[in-house]
């Protein structure tokens, strides 16, 4: 009997082949595992080779700082101002009437004495033709009781009552004039017509507003000063200078006129604490009109005032701060309150002393609670070689 063992062969070659197959698998993976850890060391090596790196250097790094500075200075600063032309009136009715004429146009420019309106004037026409009539009816009783009392037929006091009735008449006369001269409503000084409310053939009771006229040949300006500004104005006359402002326009472009403050108003305002100041500018090219808004730049005195670059600032969510080196040279933020902002410099109102040192450079490298090695520089050096503003 003969047995196929063709079957049972094939079977074990396939086994053999396959786990051959598993093998070379699980060795090519112990080697990648192999590879794979190999790298991974290596980039950790050299991470931390260069985290070592980076902390010698940075703790090598010498960071200089300086003190706050307490010193006299000058400021400019910006007030909201309200623009107010020097001659600014309402031209009303004196009389009452319908509206016959109207001579001019809003925004026109007319000239002192010129007519811009006229109420209907018939009515005042007559009146004044009756006063004329009863002027005229009381000469000739004076003329006659004059006649009867230099021929002692009246005495002479019947000369005296026409001569009073006369004035009488007379007076009327002339109030029958004024109110007659009251239809014509006529500019008293050069200047532009505002809006015109009214048109023609509206009835105008006595009073009502026709139009509004500026001379806007100069102009004021109004703007409140706080009381502290104030004071530090009013009593350091030889540093602030001269009483000259600015005005910078609501387009932001500065005006092409220099102002001058004139007056300061009475008493301060309960409410705001602040004093009103007005100021007078020349505008010959009648760019600036009745009611416009604007900013006054204004000199200010500045006593005593901490001052420090603004380099060494850093800001947190609109807070500024600055980093204090203590004794033991650990940094330490603080924040800080600025009154005024100056080119590469701010004045602080608190937060922080003259004695104190900052950190004048890498305010964006060091952390809080870092140790540095610090190295100081002289506080009006770092002012006057100051060309950067705050990083």
């Amino acid at each position: 009997m003969r047995c196929d063992f063709s079957g049972f062969h094939k079977v074990n070659i396939f086994k053999i082949i396959i786990q051959s197959t598993f093998n070379d698998l699980y060795h090519s993976k112990i080697m990648m595992k192999r590879v794979v850890s190999g790298v991974v060391l290596s980039a950790v090596l050299l991470l931390f080779s260069c985290n070592e790196k980076k902390e010698e250097k940075q703790e090598d790094s010498v960071y200089p700082v300086t003190s706050p500075v307490k010193m006299d200075t000058i400021i400019n600063k910006d007030f909201v101002a309200q623009v107010q032309s020097v001659k600014n009136i309402e031209v009303r009715a004196q009389e009452k009437g319908f509206l016959e004429k109207i001579y001019v146009d809003e925004g026109q420019y007319v000239k002192a004495g010129q007519t811009l309106f006229r109420i209907m004037p018939q009515v005042y026409q007559a009146e004044l033709l009756k006063a004329k009539a009863e002027v005229e009816q009381a000469s000739i009783e004076l003329r006659n009781a004059s006649t009867l009392a230099n021929n002692d037929i009246v005495s002479k006091n019947e000369r005296l009552m026409a001569k009073a009735k006369l004035d009488a008449a007379n007076a009327e006369m002339r109030l029958a004039q004024i109110h007659l001269s009251f239809t014509d409503i006529k500019a008293p000084f050069s200047g532009v017509i505002d809006r015109i409310p009214l048109k023609l053939g509206s009835l105008v009771d006595e009073g009502d507003l026709l139009t509004t006229l500026s001379d806007n040949t100069n102009i004021y300006t109004y703007f409140n000063v706080s009381e502290p500004e104030y004071l530090n104005y009013q009593t350091n006359v030889a540093g602030r200078g001269n009483q000259n402002v600015s005005l910078v326009m609501a387009n932001g472009d500065l005006f092409n006129q220099t102002g001058e403050i004139q007056t300061i108003e009475g008493q301060f305002d309960n409410e705001t604490g602040n004093i009103a100041f007005r100021a007078k500018f020349p505008n010959p090219e009648k760019l600036l009109r009745n009611g416009e808004t604007g900013k006054i730049r204004m000199t200010l005195p500045l006593k005593n005032a901490l001052i420090i670059p603004q380099k060494a600032t850093y800001e947190i969510q609109d807070q500024k701060y600055v980093f204090v080196i203590d004794k033991n040279g650990v940094a330490k933020s603080k924040n800080i309150k600025v009154s005024y902002e100056l080119p590469d410099i701010y004045v602080v109102s608190s937060g922080i002393s003259p004695d104190e040192k900052i950190l004048l450079e890498g305010v964006q490298k060091v952390k809080d609670d870092q140790k540095v090695k610090v190295k100081f520089q002289d506080p009006k050096k770092v002012l006057q070689s100051l060309k950067l503003k705050a990083e």
